[in-house]
């Protein structure tokens, strides 16, 4: 889990943990960028960085979605109520697609009332590159988000949602690779941390 966030859609998000060093994470999709501001029970008295307006604008800039968003997205105390709650559901529904559980009925609610509002709209913008149309709200894009979360439970990749390998990382991901062969958050924090403690057990 992650202190801060910034990142772009091809190079996955920078996480700055609170200790250690940053390292690039692609969780894969959209929604699963949305875990890492952080999440139920003792994650949120950590890591909760949805606790003002800013912090769920932040988190749009940062994450996966093309840019074009209005900086000064209207946000509510409501829509952060919202986001939390998407969140929270988003949690159990990963780490249930994860471990290969039911999903839970009341998480099931929360992201299907998500997804059943409408979500952010495209547009073309007059030098060819996309846009967001005018009007865009937190409620559209949450809803983005959990439809977004629709199409990965019930996409090719649904069987490849995973939790890092990690004994001690928590961090959910989709592995779209190709060979689909993904243990790690990343190669470079938890990934080579494994390599070195194999190393230095096969030293004896």
């Amino acid at each position: 889990m992650s202190q801060s966030a910034t990142g772009t859609a091809e190079s996955g998000m920078l996480l700055r943990p609170r200790h250690g060093r940053p390292f690039r994470f692609d969780a894969g999709a959209l929604c699963l960028e949305l875990l890492l501001t952080g999440g139920p029970g003792p994650i949120a008295r950590q890591y909760e960085t949805l606790d003002d307006p800013d912090g769920l604008r932040d988190w749009a800039r940062d994450s996966r979605l093309p840019d074009g968003l209005p900086p000064d997205l209207p946000v509510t105390g409501a829509d952060l109520a919202a986001a939390r709650a998407l969140r929270d559901a988003l949690w159990r529904l990963a780490l249930a697609r994860a471990g290969g559980e039911p999903y839970a009925p009341e998480a099931l609610a929360v992201l299907n009332e998500a997804a059943a509002a409408p979500p952010l709209a495209p547009a073309l913008a007059p030098d060819g590159t996309r846009a967001w149309a005018p009007g865009a709200t937190a409620g559209a894009l949450l809803s983005t988000v959990a439809r977004d979360a629709v199409d990965l439970f019930t996409g090719p990749h649904a069987d490849r949602v995973r939790v890092c390998g990690a004994d001690d990382c928590s961090l959910l991901f989709a592995d779209t690779s190709r060979p689909g062969a993904r243990r790690w958050c990343s190669m470079a924090r938890c990934g080579n941390r494994h390599k070195a403690r194999t190393h230095r057990a096969a030293k004896g």
